[in-house]
């Protein structure tokens, strides 16, 4: 791997380039909030060479969504289903639209 390549990575939003500390301070967590948001599910950070945690991008805007949640009062648990949800929402919107888009103008049905 090059060095351009290297700095590629950074503007990669799936890139792990972030260790647990960083992505706690980042976040105004704790580590053990990561973990247990990683122990309910809702990221799964990769592990280095040495099996320390990376988050990405994608993953602390994730994390910080259970942030909000559970500052508000939610349960952690429920904080990360409802993540889960509203992300499979949004994918699902994504999908129909797509779908939409695929199909062309819609003629209206004539009364």
């Amino acid at each position: 791997m090059t060095v351009n390549d290297s700095f590629g990575r950074l503007d990669d939003d799936d890139y792990p380039a972030y260790t647990m500390g960083r992505a706690a301070e980042m976040l105004g967590t704790t580590q053990g909030f990561l973990r247990a948001i990683g122990e309910a599910r809702l990221i799964t950070p990769l592990r280095s060479a040495g099996g320390h945690r990376r988050y990405s991008r994608y993953q602390l805007r994730i994390a910080a969504r259970a942030r909000e949640l559970v500052d508000q009062g939610t349960p952690i648990e429920a904080a990360c289903r409802i993540v889960i949800l509203e992300d499979q929402l949004e994918e699902a919107q994504r999908i129909n639209a797509e779908y939409r888009r695929a199909a062309g103008p819609s003629v209206p049905p004539t009364p």
